[in-house]
């Protein structure tokens, strides 16, 4: 049940975001076998990844390998590590998810590796916000004008 009517809408895949110990490993099936292209590389020490940037359809899809294995993030676990969701209005939607009861990860809004604002809807919940992604890590994506529109259109 909701409070309120939602003021956002989920326009569609933003990303896929796969990690595992060793981007070699994951380039090897992604890039030389299946022959999605590689659009892109974004390093991060605070977020402990170093991932490579592929693109298909309109859909991202990010190899990601941990900088450190032994700290957190654990990017390569789990190996799915999160879906991404292109939205209409992030703001209005981590404020009206947050009054529902939503639990996002710390770090609120901030420019993802697309350059993007992006912000991750945790997987657990806890006692102060008991909704989440029931197992997933969710990442809502800022979607530009061009995707908005292309979506007013369909």
């Amino acid at each position: 049940m909701t409070a309120a009517p939602r003021p956002f809408r989920v326009l569609g895949v933003q990303q896929i975001a796969i990690g595992g110990p060793s981007k070699a490993d994951l380039r090897a099936l992604w890039v030389d076998l299946l022959g999605v292209p590689s659009t892109g590389t974004y390093r991060s020490e605070r977020e402990n990844v170093d991932e490579d940037i592929l693109a298909i359809a309109g859909v991202e899809i990010d190899l990601m390998e941990p900088i450190d294995p032994t700290k957190a993030p654990k990017v390569h676990e789990p190996r799915l590590n999160h879906v991404g969701l292109w939205v209409d209005d992030l703001a209005a939607a981590v404020a009206w998810l947050t009054a529902q009861g939503m639990r996002f990860t710390p770090g609120g809004i901030r420019q993802g590796a697309a350059g993007h604002d992006v912000c991750f809807i945790h997987p657990k919940g806890n006692e102060a916000s008991p909704r989440s992604g029931e197992g997933v890590l969710i990442e809502l994506v800022q979607a530009p004008a061009d995707v908005i529109a292309s979506f007013v259109q369909s």
